[in-house]
């Protein structure tokens, strides 16, 4: 299960989060007062009206798996005078903490600001706000220039990366099959995705699939997809497969969809999915199905892109640790 995130700054729940927020920052900074009457003006205005504070920007709220409500928001700022986006007033509710609440918040307004086609992410954080800063670090923002002088507070930035998706030839796949090919494929095992391996994965037996992908693709059964980072390397990929079927031509299924763990929080997988889904319809295909296992993060995805489940099967196959798990089927009209 995973936190419940939306978009809404008129939630009613959002003014006493951002309240909640102000007087620990205030307390923490050896300022503390016991209301929202007592803070400064620019803070008061966010914890009365959130809606008219942060009009221009994007406001993030995380509800708990069971929970019936939200217990914790984000603020992205809208870029400005040329300045990134910015981060600001991450918050969770001291009962809601250890949940992964403040982790999806923030990958959350990454995926934003990359689909506003931002290069960059910035934000501020108090040297002694230990906690936050380990996250931050870990979602890949380092400490630059300051750019504010107020001391003790660090100014961090993480940049976003456009991943390029390319259609790979076959030779294209036999040249990334031995590195980063095969790295997302045992990356994705050594995650506990059920896509057809046992852990441990060997390289070679990795990058040995890849090769017979690259057969299919010269056989015209296969397309393979990547999305390469700015060196030129595979973060991601997605395969799509033709069947040989007089009757089934209409048809194609979606397999091997991967991101590897370090590009997550960049949107890869919905753009590679909606890849093999625009050259599927382009190429005169109807129908696509796929399989994922039941429960995996996947089925998120795939529901939201507008997938429908037709069933699940139980003991389907076994995971990367061999244990049987049920799998659910997907498809999905096109045109």
């Amino acid at each position: 299960m995973h936190p419940f995130i939306e978009e809404n700054r008129s939630h009613p729940r959002l003014a006493d989060l951002l309240a909640a927020y102000h007087l620990a920052n205030q307390a923490e900074k050896g300022t503390p007062v016991a209301t929202v009457a007592g803070l400064p003006a620019a803070y008061r205005g966010e914890a009365e009206d959130p809606a008219a504070a942060f009009a221009a920007d994007t406001v993030l709220l995380a509800t708990p798996p069971g929970g019936d409500g939200p217990a914790g928001c984000v603020v992205l700022k809208a870029p400005r005078e040329g300045r990134a986006p910015e981060v600001k007033r991450l918050w969770v509710a001291p009962g809601a903490r250890r949940k992964g609440l403040a982790r999806a918040l923030v990958a959350e307004a990454l995926r934003r600001a990359a689909a506003l086609g931002a290069p960059r992410v910035r934000l501020t954080v108090w040297h002694w706000r230990q906690e936050p800063l380990a996250l931050y670090r870990s979602l890949g923002f380092a400490t630059v220039p300051s750019w504010d002088a107020r001391p003790g507070l660090l100014c961090l930035e993480r940049p976003l990366v456009t991943d390029a998706i390319e259609l790979l030839t076959p030779d294209a796949v036999r040249a990334h099959a031995p590195d980063g090919l095969a790295a997302l494929l045992v990356d994705a095992v050594d995650g506990g995705a059920s896509v057809g391996f046992l852990a441990p994965l060997d390289a070679a037996e990795a990058a040995s699939w890849w090769l017979r992908a690259a057969r299919e693709a010269e056989e015209g059964a296969r397309d393979v997809w990547a999305a390469l980072d700015g060196e030129g390397r595979p973060a991601g990929a997605v395969t799509l497969v033709r069947t040989g079927a007089a009757n089934g031509r209409h048809r194609g299924e979606v397999a091997r969809l991967l991101v590897h763990r370090s590009a997550r929080g960049r949107g890869l997988g919905r753009r590679l999915l909606a890849a093999a889904e625009a050259h599927a319809a382009a190429t005169g295909l109807t129908l696509l199905v796929l399989d994922t296992q039941t429960g995996s993060p996947a089925e998120r995805l795939y529901r939201g892109a507008g997938w429908t489940a037709a069933g699940t099967v139980p003991d389907y196959a076994a995971d990367p640790d061999g244990v049987l798990r049920a799998t659910t089927l997907y498809y999905k009209r096109l045109g």
